[in-house]
């Protein structure tokens, strides 16, 4: 069964630039063309309202620059943020730009080729959050079971790599992010701790307390504090303390 086209949407204030980006998408049918704005408030509100997957934004815009509606998107708690390619005539802001975790940066003026080139990027992450999403929603299903995660994609400093689930070595989350703890780097994703607890292997994962997961191949010790709780050691140094039940199954399970 074929993947279902890419929505997307194209922020730009120059109507010639805006036309030949629309040609082009239209020419791909890995996309589709769902809204065009002219300008940062109503790119912002589009992207709220349209969900979009993948977003070509221009720095220079009327009313907010491109990366002012990003930052916006990302204080903005989306379910899922999409994929962004900056588009721009100016290359003093690519830095700023990959800080906030933009896909790609084309710098005007730019051929169709190089414009190819920064979509297949972009479909990489895209296609591999679409996965992603359709794991979680067909885990909501009553009686749904998925088969372990086997790797998933991860940001940081503007590249995207794949990170094997078995090179995991712990997960923790706050309010808004995950982080993902993975041979002395983390990396923080917008998902929830309970996306990753339905897709890991049990056997290899435990779930200590609400907010933290660990893999047991990188567990150095486990004792018990004053409380009677277990203190996880991880082979980093990191310490975490398991929740009373947790503690007391560990326990009943040793040999």
């Amino acid at each position: 069964m074929n993947a279902s086209p890419i929505r997307t949407l194209i922020a730009e204030d120059e109507p010639l630039a805006a036309e030949s980006l629309a040609e082009w998408v239209h020419a791909l049918p890995q996309l589709e063309l769902v809204a065009q704005c002219s300008d940062g408030p109503a790119a912002l509100e589009a992207v709220r309202r349209l969900q979009p997957g993948l977003v070509f934004m221009d720095i220079q815009m009327p009313g907010m620059t491109g990366l002012q509606v990003l930052r916006a998107l990302g204080e903005a708690g989306l379910a899922q943020s999409p994929a962004v390619i900056f588009t721009t005539a100016y290359d003093e802001h690519a830095l700023a730009a990959f800080e906030l975790h933009a896909v790609d940066y084309l710098l005007k003026p730019f051929s169709q080729e190089r414009f190819e080139e920064a979509v297949q990027h972009a479909l990489q992450t895209v296609g591999h959050l679409q996965q992603w999403q359709g794991a979680l929603e067909t885990a909501a299903l009553p009686g749904a079971e998925l088969e372990p995660l086997q790797r998933i994609l991860v940001r940081d400093q503007g590249k995207i790599f794949p990170l094997q689930v078995e090179a995991i070595e712990y997960l923790r989350s706050d309010t808004k992010y995950t982080a993902v703890a993975s041979r002395g780097r983390q990396f923080l994703v917008r998902l929830p701790i309970t996306a990753f607890e339905q897709r890991l292997d049990p056997l290899r994962f435990l779930k200590l307390q609400r907010s933290c997961i660990v893999n047991l191949d990188f567990v150095e010790s486990m004792s018990p504090d004053e409380n009677s709780q277990l203190v996880v050691q991880m082979r980093d140094g990191t310490r975490f303390t398991a929740s009373r039940e947790v503690s007391k199954r560990l326990r009943e399970q040793s040999i």
